[in-house]
């Protein structure tokens, strides 16, 4: 009976810690409907975006030709690795002057975003349960691991591609690309070119959020999980023998994992900058 009370508050909180808060404010469960917006995915990765341009703008403001700071020159190897990665990728330099702040701002952003997964897990929704009144509230404070999010974000760099490549190509010259590769000019080929190619630009934008969000979900899982090995006694209402092992194992589960993760989200906003300009240098590129 225990183990099926302990059961049933494990799983009770791992629920209550992936409902968004939202508007209209849902039940207690999680769902998946249009008509629903995920205010805390909007509202922290808007305020995330305006500090991570806050940090930059403050960056170029105190950029000298003196001896840097240590934010200034961690910041300076930032923009040139960004620029590096994009001439690398993105030959012509009048797209480089919109694309290399754009792959430098999402960088930045996915960072910022993917990093509220180090704080503790419980922080941020304890701080908004109590500043509400409501213990019921809900808070997701990662907004990456919303899959809305990643796919938004995915959505805006096909926009770009769509751009591009008209802008490029013009839109006749794309059209025909669309048309005739990759199998051929033959007009009985057209049709499934150009189906080909839309799905091309579909699974491309999914795939694209989905490895984002699908690392930073599984991260955000871990962490719940680990927080649990410390609360396993707040479910049972009483101190047993292993429970200081367990609290134990949760401090040094968490710092390992906290560790690890850091280079998860790194690597994570990076490849994502990196897919963004391979996608829209394809668009570049003539069949």
């Amino acid at each position: 009976m225990a183990t099926e009370q302990g059961g049933s508050a494990a799983a009770e909180y791992i629920k209550h810690h992936l409902v968004h808060m939202s508007n209209p404010e849902v039940p207690q469960k999680v769902i998946i409907d249009f008509n629903y917006i995920n205010l805390d995915s909007l509202i922290l990765s808007i305020v995330l975006g305006a500090l991570g341009c806050f940090f930059l703008w403050r960056a170029a403001k105190k950029a000298t030709s003196g001896v840097p700071t240590r934010f200034l020159a961690a910041v300076e190897i930032l923009i040139e690795f960004v620029d590096k990665s994009s001439k690398d990728i993105i030959h012509n330099a009048q797209s480089r002057k919109l694309l290399s702040p754009l792959a430098l701002t999402l960088f930045v952003w996915i960072f910022l975003m993917n990093a509220m997964d180090l704080l503790p897990v419980d922080l941020l929704p304890w701080i908004w349960q109590h500043v509400t009144g409501n213990h019921h509230a809900y808070l997701r404070v990662v907004p990456t691991a919303d899959i809305n999010t990643p796919l938004a974000l995915a959505i805006g760099v096909l926009g770009l591609c769509l751009f591009y490549n008209v802008k490029i190509k013009g839109f006749g010259g794309w059209m025909h690309e669309m048309l005739t590769a990759p199998f051929g000019k033959n007009p009985l080929l057209w049709i499934p070119n150009l189906l080909l190619n839309i799905i091309e630009f579909v699974a491309k934008t999914v795939s694209h959020g989905l490895r984002l969000f699908g690392n930073m979900y599984a991260g955000e899982l871990v962490f719940m999980l680990i927080a649990m090995l410390g609360g396993a006694w707040m479910a049972k209402g009483s101190v047993g023998f292993l429970d200081p092992i367990l609290y134990l194992c949760h401090i040094f589960a968490g710092a390992v994992w906290a560790i690890f993760h850091i280079l998860i989200i790194i690597l994570q906003a990076f490849i994502f900058m990196t897919l963004a300009l391979v996608y829209v240098g394809q668009a570049h590129d003539s069949h």
